[in-house]
């Protein structure tokens, strides 16, 4: 996203730019937040995703996940990653700016970025109470259930049913200027 940072007329907007950051926390770091949560009786929610091109579908999808617990901790797939992933061309946002967008949803309370493919190595470092998926997935396709399973996470499918996706919305919009 632009920066304000200078721009007449622009005060407190420097320290709008960067309050996102304040959501933004290391494997290690979660694992101290996971477990004072835990200590006070809470739930900790886990979930992952790519989250480029944010839509309706992820806002219930993280919505519902938060409704699961008291904490909702969201891995967020490195830029690298989304390119092993989903090939040349994607994120269409860069990291920063899905992290600047995200960190400003009220349902996160916290993010972590990772590189690998999966979420399995973050399950068992974070090893939250919880580890919830959106629709386009079911208890049997769920990449990480079986690390999961043996770590005693419960999995659940949040969010309403699956109608658009990144993929889509891109697609859609080639379409239509290939159109002019």
């Amino acid at each position: 996203m632009k920066s304000m940072k200078g721009v007449k007329g622009a005060k407190g907007i420097q320290d709008m730019d960067d309050r996102w950051r304040e959501k933004v926390r290391t494997a290690e770091e979660l694992r101290g937040i996971v477990a004072k949560a835990r200590s006070e009786g809470k739930v900790v929610v886990f979930t992952n995703g790519c989250f480029d091109l944010l839509h309706g579908g992820h806002i219930s999808y993280l919505e519902e996940s938060r409704a699961l617990g008291d904490l909702l901790i969201l891995g967020l797939n490195s830029d690298s990653s989304i390119r092993q992933l989903k090939g040349p061309g994607r994120p269409v946002y860069p990291q920063d700016e899905r992290l600047e967008i995200l960190a400003a949803l009220e349902a996160v309370d916290y993010i972590v970025v990772f590189e690998d493919r999966s979420c399995d190595r973050l399950l068992a470092q974070i090893h939250p109470d919880i580890h919830s998926k959106g629709t386009d997935y079911t208890a049997d396709t769920v990449p990480e259930r079986e690390t999961a399973r043996r770590l005693g996470i419960r999995t659940v499918i949040a969010g309403a049913p699956k109608e658009n996706s990144t993929r889509d919305i891109i697609e859609l919009v080639v379409e239509k200027n290939a159109r002019r």
